[in-house]
């Protein structure tokens, strides 16, 4: 197995699950920004699962990728509240200003370690 002499990986808009292959070959070095505050909500339809559930609020999470889906060490999560009228559309525009806002907050973070 290769592995790769680099900072970091920032996965923003990946919307594939990694293989274990690319997990080995960037250890504790990739990053995944997710649209719900883990570990509620894994997965690709993490805005209309929160919708669905009747939660009030939800938000994004930056952590470490992992084998398992969305379950890596959280680095940051922001809430958002949904409103009465949200849809999925409205609801993960809001949520993406707080993604805008974190990720470079995560990753100075996690060049610290």
């Amino acid at each position: 197995m290769r592995r790769y002499d680099v900072d970091w990986v920032i996965l923003a808009g990946w919307m594939r699950v990694v293989t274990s292959t690319f997990i080995d070959a960037f250890p504790n070095k990739i990053i995944n920004i997710h649209p719900s505050l883990l570990p509620s909500f894994k997965g690709i339809h993490a805005v209309e699962q929160a919708l669905e559930a009747g939660v009030k609020i939800t938000g994004c999470t930056v952590h470490l990728v992992c084998l398992e889906v969305d379950s890596g060490e959280i680095l940051i999560q922001a809430a958002v509240p949904i409103l009465p009228d949200d849809t999925a559309e409205t609801l993960h525009a809001r949520i993406q200003i707080q993604e805008h806002r974190i990720l470079p907050q995560a990753i100075a973070l996690a060049a610290q370690k």
